[in-house]
């Protein structure tokens, strides 16, 4: 017997360009990967300094990227935060 994924959809905003890109995700994906996929649909590039960014769940900064979205217990529809890690300057 094999089993099958779920995939859902998580709701992420990408500050650099203030969009907001949903996503289809298993329990199995990664913080680093919801990044990396925000990113790349967001700013229509994949060759992106991902160091760069944060993620941010709930608020608070995830420390660890390697941790899944079912160690986050996340849910269908949830928001998520890619900023720079670095704050931007006011002008």
């Amino acid at each position: 017997m094999s089993s099958v994924m779920e995939r859902f959809a998580v709701r992420v905003m990408v500050t650099d360009v203030w969009d907001q890109v949903l996503l289809a995700v298993e329990p199995t994906t990664t913080v680093a990967e919801l990044k990396r996929q925000a990113l790349a649909q967001a700013l229509k590039r994949s060759n992106l300094p991902l160091d760069e960014y944060i993620v941010k769940f709930h608020g608070a900064q995830v420390l660890d990227e390697s941790t899944t979205l079912a160690a986050l217990a996340v849910a269908p529809n949830a928001p998520f935060i890619v900023l720079p890690a670095r704050r931007q300057p006011v002008h």
